[in-house]
């Protein structure tokens, strides 16, 4: 299956050396390029890609915008974004994670780290590596953040009540980045079982996918930050 991608910068030079690196991928195409955040909701529209790169600061309609917009739109509920930053600590980063993104990446990261955050995410999983993104997280909260008032935790609070023992604890380690495998070798079970458990927690939780539970096991209080 070829993963079909979608370049959102307002810079040019930047969309051409990402659509080479993309292109130059035997299961990957560029099927579009937006210089601004109402184009990528446009394009994502009309394209329907598979991952979306997501500059975070454009002119106009921003990264953060575009996000939501294409998030909560039902038609588009299996396009992923990635979030692309200059600044590694970014209270927009958090914001779109809440938004609906699946992830982010330095605009510095290596090639294969990219193409690599393509393929991570196409594949349904939260875009937690660099481990930075936990670390954003837990940074951002632990300074009160934007969006993160008392009657908000109290509402993820008690919509955490819904989860089993077992899912509460799967949570906790998919807050803690870890994968499948990982919490199943943690908790001593299948990854299938893993996976089930991740699955129903999104459902209970109204979770778009792993990243927003990393944000929700933070907000809830169900995970501590611990700011380094």
């Amino acid at each position: 299956m070829t993963i079909r991608v979608l370049l959102a910068d307002d810079q040019a030079l930047l969309r051409s050396a990402f659509r080479v690196l993309v292109d130059s991928e035997p299961d990957m195409e560029v099927v579009g390029e937006a210089s601004d955040g109402a184009e990528a909701v446009r394009l994502a529209k009309e394209h329907e890609p598979d991952v979306v790169l997501m500059d975070i600061r454009m002119p106009g309609t921003d990264g953060l915008a575009a996000t939501r917009e294409i998030s909560a739109d039902p038609a588009l509920a299996h396009v992923r974004i990635v979030i692309l930053t200059t600044f590694e600590v970014d209270d927009y980063v958090v914001r779109s994670l809440r938004a609906g993104a699946a992830g982010f990446l330095g605009k510095g990261s290596e090639p294969e780290e990219l193409l690599n955050a393509i393929r991570v995410a196409a594949g349904g999983e939260a875009l937690l590596s660099p481990a930075a993104t936990k670390g954003l997280i837990a940074r951002f909260l632990a300074q009160g953040g934007d969006g993160a008032d008392g009657d908000h935790d109290q509402a993820r609070s008690e919509r955490l009540d819904a989860l089993t023992v077992r899912e509460r604890e799967v949570l906790v380690q998919v807050a803690g980045g870890h994968s499948n495998d990982e919490i199943a070798e943690r908790l001593q079970v299948s990854p299938l079982t893993v996976k089930t458990h991740v699955n129903r927690a999104m459902a209970k939780l109204g979770a778009r996918d792993r990243a927003q539970l990393v944000v929700i096991a933070y907000e809830s209080g169900l995970v501590r930050p611990r700011v380094e």
